[in-house]
C-alpha cells in the first residue's frame, strides 16, 4: 500500500509540474510575406481580417508574424516560390505575375464575365477549393480574391476608345494585355508596385487598376484622367505552405480553416466595394481630375472585343473550354434565385 501511495504522489507531482509548462507553451509562429506596407489597402482589406482573427482566436496556439514592405522579398513574382521553399509560411500573391505556375487563373481574368467583385471572388474561391485551377494544389489557399473591374488611369486625356491608340498602358496579366492590344493600345505587363515609377519615368502613359488602387501605389499623383472602361478584375490570393499547415496542431488548423475561404473572400469584397465607391466619388469631386464613362457606342465596341478575347482563349484547348464552362455553370448557380 505504501508503494502504491508513493506512485500516486509521484504521478500527481509530475502532472502538477507539467501543467504550467503546457499553459505557458509558445504558440506556433508563422511568417507572412507581404510586398507592401501595413498601411496599404490590400493589407487592411484582404489580409488584416484574417491575421487579426487568427491572432485573436489562436492565442497561445498559433500566431502570424507579418513581414511588411518586401522585407523577405519585394518581388511579386517571387512570392509563390518563397512559400513553396518554406522561406515564408504564407504570402500574398498576384497569380498574373506567375502565369506558368498558375496557368488556369486567367479564366478569372477574362473580361465581361462577372458583375462585381463578390461574384468573381466567390467563383474563384470555389474553383480553388475543388481543385479546378492548376498550381494551387501545391499550397493551402487561405483566400482567393478578384478585384473590382479595372479601368484606365492616364497622364493624357482619354475621351474614347479611339484615344487609346498608341498609348503604352500598364497591365497585370496577359489576358488584359490582349484586350488592350485589340483596342489599339500598347500593353506593358508590370507588377502593381512598379507602375508608379514607370509612369514617373514616362515608360508608360497609363495604368489599368480598379478605382480603389488609384491612390494606393502613387499612380494618382500623376494620372489625372480616368477612363472608366470595365476591363475585368485582377485575381490575388493568400497561400500557405502545405507542410507548414500539415505540421500544425489540430486546433490551429481548425482556426485557420474557420477564417479562410468564403469567410475571408466576402470580407475582402465588401471592404473593396465600399472603398471603390468612396474613391470613385473622390475622383469625380476633384476639379483637376477628368472622369469619363465610355459612350454607348464605345461600350458596345469594347464588349465585342471582350467576347473575341473570351472566344479565342476558349478555342486554345478543350481544357480552357471546360474551365470556362465550369465558371459559367457556377455563375448561373450563384445568380439563381433562392
Amino acid at each position: 500500500m505504501l508503494d502504491l501511495n508513493r506512485n500516486i504522489l509521484r504521478m500527481a507531482t509530475v502532472a502538477a509540474l507539467a501543467y504550467p509548462i503546457a499553459a505557458t507553451a509558445e504558440p506556433v509562429k508563422l511568417k507572412f510575406s507581404f510586398f507592401s506596407s501595413d498601411r496599404s489597402e490590400l493589407y487592411q482589406t484582404s489580409i488584416r481580417p484574417f491575421v487579426d482573427a487568427i491572432n485573436d482566436s489562436g492565442k497561445g496556439i498559433v500566431e502570424i508574424q507579418m513581414y511588411f514592405s518586401g522585407s523577405i522579398s519585394p518581388v511579386q513574382a517571387e512570392q509563390p516560390q518563397l512559400v513553396a521553399d518554406g522561406i515564408a509560411d504564407l504570402a500574398f500573391i498576384a497569380p498574373g505575375q506567375s502565369p506558368d505556375r498558375f496557368s488556369d487563373t486567367n479564366v478569372m481574368e477574362l473580361p465581361g464575365l462577372f458583375n462585381d467583385t463578390h461574384e468573381a471572388s466567390r467563383i474563384y474561391t470555389d474553383l480553388v477549393a475543388v481543385g479546378k485551377l492548376a498550381g494551387y494544389q501545391d499550397y493551402v489557399t487561405i483566400g482567393a480574391f478578384v478585384s473590382e473591374s479595372e479601368s484606365i488611369h492616364s497622364r493624357r486625356p482619354i475621351g474614347s476608345i479611339e484615344d487609346l491608340k498608341g498609348l503604352t498602358i500598364r497591365t497585370n496579366n496577359s489576358i488584359q494585355a490582349s484586350v488592350l492590344t485589340r483596342l489599339g493600345a500598347a500593353p506593358s505587363v508590370l507588377p502593381i508596385n512598379r507602375m508608379s515609377a514607370a509612369m514617373n519615368d514616362r515608360k508608360i502613359d497609363a495604368a489599368t487598376i480598379p478605382p480603389s488602387m488609384v491612390f494606393e501605389f502613387g499612380i494618382g499623383r500623376v494620372a489625372t484622367h480616368h477612363y472608366m472602361l470595365r476591363l475585368g478584375g485582377a485575381p490575388t490570393a493568400v497561400i500557405m505552405n502545405r507542410k507548414s499547415f500539415d505540421a500544425l496542431p489540430a486546433q490551429a488548423k481548425a482556426i485557420i480553416r474557420k477564417y479562410s475561404g468564403v469567410w475571408l473572400a466576402e470580407r475582402s469584397a465588401s471592404g473593396f466595394d465600399a472603398l471603390n465607391r468612396h474613391i470613385r466619388e473622390e475622383l469625380e469631386f476633384k476639379t483637376h481630375r477628368v472622369v469619363t464613362n465610355p459612350s454607348k457606342e464605345d461600350a458596345e465596341k469594347a464588349q465585342r472585343v471582350f467576347q473575341s478575347v473570351v472566344e479565342d482563349w476558349a478555342g486554345l484547348s478543350e481544357h480552357n473550354r471546360n474551365l470556362l464552362s465550369a465558371v459559367r455553370q457556377a455563375l448561373a448557380k450563384l445568380r439563381a434565385p433562392d
